[in-house]
């Protein structure tokens, strides 16, 4: 089954040490890490067109645009969500956004860009 726009997918992250701008070394304090945002949006992309790709195709991230808004202590939880917005070709374009109780921590733009995993991987340096 081919991507179709509006497929989603939310997934909740429990903040831990491990996923402070401290342990990701990205920055000096304990809070939710930049990096760390950004990877739980592409799993949520990547979760969102599970079981929608050709045989053998995988996405790869091309282009990010991404706001950190509110910083988020550890023992805090969040919630990504990818929407899949269009679809032009192998590009898929996705609005990200991470919220937690208080409200929006999180928003941006992900594109990811359909490729056959074989061809792609024979062209890894």
């Amino acid at each position: 089954m081919a991507p179709r726009t509006g497929l989603t997918a939310r997934i909740e992250l429990v903040v831990t040490e491990e996923d402070t701008a401290e342990a990701f070394r990205s920055g000096s304090v304990p809070v939710l890490a930049t990096p760390r945002l950004v990877a739980l949006c592409e799993e949520a992309s990547c979760l969102a067109i599970e079981g929608h790709l050709p045989k053998n195709g995988t996405t790869v991230a091309k282009r990010l645009q991404f706001d950190h808004l509110v910083p988020v202590g550890v023992g805090g939880t969040v919630w990504a969500e990818a929407t899949l917005d269009r679809i032009e070709g192998r590009r898929l374009v996705f609005t990200l956004s991470v919220s937690e109780g208080g409200g929006l921590v999180a928003a941006g733009k992900l594109v990811r860009v359909i490729v056959d995993r074989n061809t792609f991987l024979d062209n890894v340096r």
